[in-house]
């Protein structure tokens, strides 16, 4: 994918916070939470508190691969497929049966995969390289066996401590459980472990003009959709939502749902930061602790609010303030929000995944700052393209249900051109892209 030429510079307001700086700002207000015992399966996507140290060898014992016949390597080392060797079988073990009985020169013990290999047998031999089949198919006993190949030593043994050794540190703590490490540890014998704890977010939305969904439709009303799309994003990337629903633009409204607020573990805000807000918001929140309204170079979501809000029994509880725009609400929750909790989870990568995909059509940054348009990323001819969802406006929330990836046009370019390469932040990974 080539670059185009020189595009135009934009000239950028130094006095707002660049987006790496905010989200450096919000992050060192962020703790790693504590750690929680939960049964395996509902730790899916936490992180390991502690170091998992295994106390057995998997597999415990030396064992089959494959359902054939147990044997030493030395019996069979003249056998072919024209030359048989035989063998007398002594015996049968089957998948999780322990053996009493050993193996001997010249002797067999018929295995299935999984079984504990017998003392003596070295190698094991699968059926489909005996004659099983055809004395089966006469009538003939599984007395004796003939063996039609020259097996070496360890042939299809699984050994004792192959996978996991008694005191090895299987998963270090930091590590992200997926499907796979829930099944390690289960192979361990375990049903629970400690994980670093998932946090609270208590979401909150102001104003007068918003209805609860299901409420009956009124003039000059709105449905608070920012409740539920963050509720949404924060469920997505491992947190617990807690819902406080709608504070109406009065102080004792404001006040007594940032009280219910105070007991998250990080309380999320959207609308009144804006300069044309109502003060009355931003004076309550203030009086809770100390909050900061900034403006960053990007767009949407160029207000925010963060800060550090007291709760009753002292707790300090970090805050951050949404735009009250839609898009605006969840691209900022994409760049900051997201990483919060990721923090607050003990994860470390937190960066968003990006492609760099060429554009279909342009993107014109007007007033220097960052612009993350909604874009769909799809794959043509091994090169990943970008195409934006229409009108991008702030207010548009659908352009955000089309997008699968924030296309970005750099604070300090005028505009990027069809054509170009663009960094695109992907919001999903659809599998007939990738």
């Amino acid at each position: 994918m080539a670059e185009h030429g020189h595009p135009p510079k934009h000239h950028y307001d130094a006095s707002m916070l660049s987006v790496e700086e905010a989200l450096e700002r919000i992050l060192s207000y962020m703790p790693e939470l504590d750690a929680e015992e939960k049964p395996i399966l509902d730790a899916m996507g936490q992180v390991l508190a502690d170091d998992v140290v295994s106390d057995l060898d998997i597999p415990p014992l030396d064992n089959s691969a494959m359902d054939g016949y147990a044997l030493q390597a030395t019996s069979v080392e003249t056998a072919s497929e024209g030359s048989p060797v035989v063998l007398r079988v002594t015996g049968v073990i089957a998948a999780g049966q322990l053996p009493e009985i050993s193996v001997g020169p010249g002797e067999a013990v018929r295995i299935m995969t999984g079984a504990p290999v017998p003392e003596g047998a070295d190698t094991v031999v699968p059926f489909e390289e005996t004659d099983e089949l055809e004395r089966r198919a006469s009538g003939q006993g599984l007395s004796e066996i003939a063996i039609k190949v020259a097996a070496k030593t360890g042939r299809d043994v699984r050994v004792a401590g192959q996978d996991v050794r008694r005191g090895e540190v299987v998963l270090k703590r930091g590590a992200v459980l997926r499907p796979s490490e829930v099944g390690v540890i289960a192979s361990l014998g375990r049903n629970t472990v400690r994980v670093i704890r998932k946090p609270v977010v208590g979401i909150l939305s102001t104003g007068d003009e918003l209805l609860e969904p299901g409420a009956n439709f009124g003039t000059g009303g709105i449905y608070d959709s920012n409740s539920y799309s963050v509720a949404a994003l924060v469920r997505r990337y491992g947190g617990i939502p807690h819902m406080l629903g709608i504070a109406r633009d009065n102080l004792d409204s404001v006040n007594a749902k940032l009280r219910e607020g105070l007991e998250s573990d990080i309380l999320i805000t959207s609308a009144g930061v804006s300069k044309g807000d109502y003060d009355m918001v931003k004076d309550v929140l203030t009086q809770h602790g100390e909050i900061d309204f900034w403006s960053v170079r990007m767009k949407p979501a160029k207000p925010l609010a963060f800060g550090v809000l007291t709760a009753p029994d002292g707790r300090k509880v970090p805050h951050l303030g949404l735009p009250g725009n839609p898009v605006s609400a969840m691209v900022a929750f994409e760049q900051f929000g997201r990483a919060a909790i990721y923090k607050m989870l003990g994860k470390t990568g937190i960066e968003k995944p990006q492609v760099r995909a060429i554009l279909d059509e342009p993107i014109h940054n007007t007033d220097g700052r960052r612009v993350f348009a909604r874009a769909v990323v799809t794959k043509r001819d091994g090169e990943y393209r970008a195409r934006l969802t229409g009108e991008q406006g702030s207010n548009l929330l659908t352009s955000m249900a089309r997008a699968n990836g924030l296309a970005i046009c750099p604070e300090d370019l005028s505009r990027k051109e069809a054509g170009e390469v663009v960094d695109v932040q992907m919001l999903d990974w659809p599998e007939e892209v990738f």
